[in-house]
């Protein structure tokens, strides 16, 4: 016959599972705060390093203005070639995706 626990130690019981709740809501936080950490990093690099493949190809791109680099590139990567190339490199990325996901994926409008 189970013995029957007193009144006492049930609340001791609905504490601690109280807090280790509070414990795994805090580590869950804690996991999604370093995750948009990580993610503001890897954002941060791929600026700084699209930005210095700027540079390097265009050295005197550092002396212009952040609106006539837009302009530049807005010039640029409206023309047709430019727009073949980009929706090759989508159709590889979507291509990719899918084949790591098992299903096709839709290329976006």
């Amino acid at each position: 016959m189970p013995k029957s626990k007193t009144l006492a130690e049930v609340k001791e019981k609905i504490a601690k599972t109280e807090n280790d709740i509070r414990q795994s809501e805090n580590k869950v936080k804690r996991l999604l705060q370093m995750n948009r950490q990580q993610e503001r990093n890897a954002r941060t690099r791929r600026l700084i390093e699209r930005g210095a493949i700027l540079e390097s190809l265009i050295p005197s791109v550092a002396h212009f203005s952040n609106e006539q680099v837009k302009t530049l590139l807005v010039h640029a990567l409206g023309t047709s070639v430019a727009e073949e190339v980009i929706d090759g490199y989508v159709e590889e990325h979507n291509k990719a995706l899918a084949a790591t996901n098992g299903a096709e994926q839709p290329t976006p409008a």
